[in-house]
């Protein structure tokens, strides 16, 4: 599945592990990975307190499910971020940066006042187009 990260000068440099947009030739199956959160598979919740544990577990689960599906996070074509303090951006993209290769999927990163469980600091959902 060829996939290409877009840019353009007519827009600012992401600074973070994402493009400004993402195509895809979409002769595929499309993979829509619910929100994933860091609890493990025996399920209990992976690095209570830590945005760096926690978002190392969500991609883990994200790939899992992309895997199950037939494919690899290089097949992951967008990424919607979900967290519980934006102070956090650097420490997630640290670890996204180990995951995700270029071309990088699109994203997009909000925070919210609350997840599904107190102790989530992190949700991603994930579209994958898997040849």
């Amino acid at each position: 599945m060829p996939k290409t990260q877009v840019s353009t000068t007519d827009l600012h440099s992401p600074n973070g592990v994402f493009s400004q947009a993402t195509t895809v030739e979409a002769t595929g199956r499309m993979v829509f990975v619910s929100g994933m959160t860091a609890r493990r598979p025996d399920g209990s919740i992976a690095g209570v307190g830590d945005i760096r544990e926690q978002t190392r577990q969500v991609i883990e689960n994200v790939q899992a499910a992309v895997r199950a599906a037939g494919g690899t996070l290089a097949d992951v074509c967008r990424v919607d971020v979900y967290v519980r303090n934006m102070e956090d951006f650097a420490k997630i993209h640290e670890i996204r940066a180990q995951y995700f290769t270029e071309p990088l999927p699109a994203s997009t990163m909000v925070e919210v006042s609350k997840l599904a469980h107190p102790d989530y600091l992190i949700e991603i959902s994930a579209v994958a187009v898997v040849s």
